[in-house]
């Protein structure tokens, strides 16, 4: 098997892992990193040969522009302190904590690289984390902090790390440095990210064409991320805020097309690239076992320590971290959301998984220091990294949906019901008040009127029945009754339509060309 063939069994097993971890109630990313394990024990399956530093610009920004379509600039406002707390606080004082443990346990281990070790392994994965919220039904609040956690962590892990790595190499440490850099990393990543936003957004606004938009946003993430790395900022952070500002502002309404087209086609690159993401931690397992070779007691005595330390310090972190949170959240008019029980906040302790980012930065690890000398201990920080990585994402990912089953914890429903009754109230008012201002322009027969009135109305109630009377709810179920017969029928009379065209590819001097638009033309008129 080649490189080649290796690929196209990870993207196969990115779309079988979807409905098999649905049958199996298992997160997709966990079910992908066990067959990149069995992949890796096979002897005809060749070692991943992949660039360390090419892992994170190819991975990381198709995965985070799709999570923050998920999201928005508000919701993050709303939940900045629980999110810094993660993002920022609970990075720094897990990467001290790694660094002293990995440090004093591991003999000769100097602290910068124990630093180094610390800061790759601090950060919970996004993908993982939104993937396994998403799948379990949690409520709203827990993903809406899981999700500003998983995007923004990776930000202050990487920076650190980068510090420490120059640290090691080059023998020179300054903290004034460090945080200089920090501080000017996240202003040429903001700023950039905001450019690149501003002028995407005028790009697509140029753009007709549903398919030239999508491939634009397609590019966006990678240049964004490339140009801010160049520009010695923080590539995540950069592609965070380009993504930001697009989900914000680049949005049409009536743009239904691209809406559409959109969200099915980073649906499918969210997938695939997750999948093959986490297949590769499991391909790594090549490496990590290599390193072992006679010393196994040895490190993984050293692995089972700096993850207990991880495990341990998030559950500290998040206990005086969660309670504070809802003293200030009960004292004021905060909109943010909050773990409201010690259910919710054991559930956010065992959703701390490690994924992507760690195995990049392990990866990336220098094998000599600036002197041309080995890079001190590099076989033991990526052995510990690799077993950090593995313990959390398949002990704690195999084992997650069990706990929250146990626990009870479950989505707030009613909550997502209201919200949804409201929005189908406002869109039917939105419509009736536009029907008003077009009869101040415009003379419509009284029929005419009546029925857009009903048909106002109807909007708001095909979206939420509830808003109905008794008496308009049987009418409309009666309406909804003949619709759905006649789409039935009229989706029959396309189907044979397009079979019709179809089969006219075939025929001698057809134009396929033609054949395709008119086949398109068909296709459209089915969505209606």
């Amino acid at each position: 098997m080649d490189q080649l063939a290796l690929l196209f069994v990870l993207l196969l097993g990115a779309v079988v892992s979807v409905p098999v971890g649905d049958r199996l109630r298992l997160p997709p990313p966990v079910l992908m990193t066990l067959l990149g394990i069995v992949l890796a024990l096979l002897p005809f399956v060749p070692n991943v040969d992949i660039p360390p530093e090419l892992i994170l610009p190819l991975l990381l920004p198709p995965l985070l522009y799709a999570a923050v379509r998920r999201t928005s600039w508000r919701q993050f406002a709303a939940n900045v302190r629980p999110i810094l707390l993660l993002a920022v606080a609970l990075v720094l004082v897990t990467t001290a904590c790694v660094a002293a443990v990995a440090h004093e346990i591991v003999p000769g281990l100097p602290v910068a690289a124990a630093v180094a070790l610390g800061a790759l392994v601090a950060p919970p994965d996004p993908v993982a984390a939104t993937a396994v919220a998403g799948k379990l039904g949690l409520p709203r609040r827990l993903v809406s902090i899981l999700e500003g956690e998983g995007l923004f962590n990776d930000v202050t892990a990487i920076v650190l790390y980068n510090v420490a790595i120059a640290a090691v190499a080059s023998g020179h440490f300054s903290a004034w440095e460090a945080g200089l850099d920090f501080l000017l990393s996240a202003v040429v990543a903001t700023g950039l990210g905001l450019a690149l936003g501003w002028g995407a957004s005028k790009l697509l606004d140029l753009l007709d064409d549903p398919t030239l938009q999508i491939g634009l946003t397609l590019l966006v993430p990678y240049a964004s991320y490339v140009l801010s790395e160049e520009l010695h900022g923080s590539g995540v952070l950069a592609v965070l805020v380009t993504a930001m500002f697009l989900a914000e502002y680049a949005i049409d309404a009536d743009d239904v097309m691209t809406r559409l087209a959109g969200h099915t086609f980073w649906d499918i690159v969210d997938t695939l690239v997750t999948g093959v993401a986490f297949g590769l931690i499991g391909l790594e397992l090549h490496n990590a076992v290599r390193t072992a070779e006679g010393r196994w007691a040895e490190m993984l005595g050293w692995a089972g320590a700096v993850v207990g330390t991880v495990v341990v310090v998030r559950l500290a972190w998040l206990l005086p971290a969660t309670w504070l949170t809802k003293r200030l959240h009960a004292r004021r008019d905060f909109t943010e959301e909050v773990p409201m029980s010690w259910r919710e906040t054991v559930i956010m302790w065992w959703s701390g998984m490690r994924g992507v980012a760690s195995v990049a930065l392990a990866l990336a690890v220098p094998l000599t220091t600036d002197e041309g000398g080995p890079f001190p201990d590099r076989d033991e920080i990526v052995f510990i990294a690799f077993g950090v990585i593995m313990a959390t994402l398949l002990l704690q990912g195999l084992t997650l949906t069990t706990l929250v089953r146990r626990l009870g914890v479950e989505s707030d429903s009613e909550r997502e019901k209201a919200f949804e009754r409201e929005l189908a109230l406002r869109a039917a008012k939105a419509a009736k008040r536009r029907l008003k201002e077009i009869e101040e322009t415009e003379e419509l027969p009284d029929e005419l009127t009546e029925q857009l009135l009903r048909r106002a109305v109807e909007i708001g109630v095909r979206i939420n029945p509830d808003l109905g009377d008794e008496e308009r709810l049987e009418a409309h179920e009666k309406r909804m009754q003949r619709l759905h017969r006649l789409r039935r029928i009229q989706s029959e009379l396309l189907s044979a339509a397009r079979h019709e065209v179809l089969s006219a590819r075939s025929e001698p001097g057809a134009d396929p060309e033609v054949v395709d638009r008119v086949l398109r033309h068909l296709d459209v008129r089915s969505l209606r």
